[in-house]
């Protein structure tokens, strides 16, 4: 089953554009979803396992990068492409 999971990143920090930036970027490394970014989030689609798989493997990291931020999720399922 195909899932699609939008995402918006809110670093509660003055210096907001690079955390998002480098989850964006990490995201992207994931060549077997299909990543749209736009200027109020990304979506991420694919795979019910794989996108909960990448977003567990890239939350993380930027809670543990930078100090504090929100992420906001809206998940649609199934998705069909």
């Amino acid at each position: 089953m195909d899932i699609g999971v939008e995402v918006s990143l809110y670093p509660l920090d003055a210096q907001f554009i690079p955390p998002i930036q480098d989850f964006i970027d990490r995201l992207n490394r994931h060549a077997d979803l299909r990543i749209v970014t736009n200027s109020l989030s990304t979506q991420i689609f694919g795979p019910y396992e794989r996108v909960w798989a990448a977003l567990q493997a890239e939350v993380r990291p930027t809670f543990e990068r930078d100090s504090k931020a929100v992420f906001v999720m809206k998940v649609i399922g199934p998705y069909e492409a």
